[in-house]
């Protein structure tokens, strides 16, 4: 179980890198087209549509890492007043209930990428980029943010005995 638990948070902290790096790519892309309209009244022309497709890239691949980091938002103003145990139990609970909503969001992403590479989707701008491709990353993000939720409930059960 062990090697489980640290292969996902493995997997976790080099998605997170992945997300790092698409922030700067990002951040370079943008830079790039305000260098070029400032100083040559040039454009990229894909630099507003590649920054959103990086952007939901950094989201997506963040996702794990964030949970097992403890970085998501929790609202503990009932769990705080409780025993240990019984918040070990309640985060265990609620963890399960996450992965049936994971599942979900795992099954609609997909189901939409799916589509868009059957029907042959592309972009609307000038790079006419295959859209299927963007969206990749929303079923990859969910399936390592899944794993991460699935370590987590390991080390809870580990943690109980």
């Amino acid at each position: 179980m062990n090697f489980l638990t640290n292969f996902i948070e493995r997997l976790s902290k080099g998605s997170a890198y992945l997300a790092g790096t698409t922030l700067v790519g990002l951040v370079l892309l943008i830079l790039t087209e305000i260098f070029l309209r400032s100083f040559f009244n040039i454009s990229t022309m894909i630099a507003d549509e590649y920054s959103g497709y990086l952007y939901l890239a950094s989201i997506f691949l963040s996702l794990g890492y964030a949970f097992s980091q403890d970085a998501h938002i929790r609202i503990n103003i009932i769990t705080s007043r409780l025993s240990k145990k019984a918040n070990k139990k309640i985060d265990i609970l609620a963890a399960v209930i996450t992965l049936g909503v994971l599942a979900f969001a795992l099954y609609r992403t997909i189901l939409f990428t799916y589509d868009s590479y059957e029907l042959e989707m592309l972009s609307e701008s000038v790079s006419e980029t295959p859209l299927y491709l963007t969206q990749l990353v929303m079923p990859v993000g969910i399936i390592i943010f899944i794993l991460a939720v699935v370590a987590f409930i390991f080390k809870g059960f580990s943690d109980d005995s």
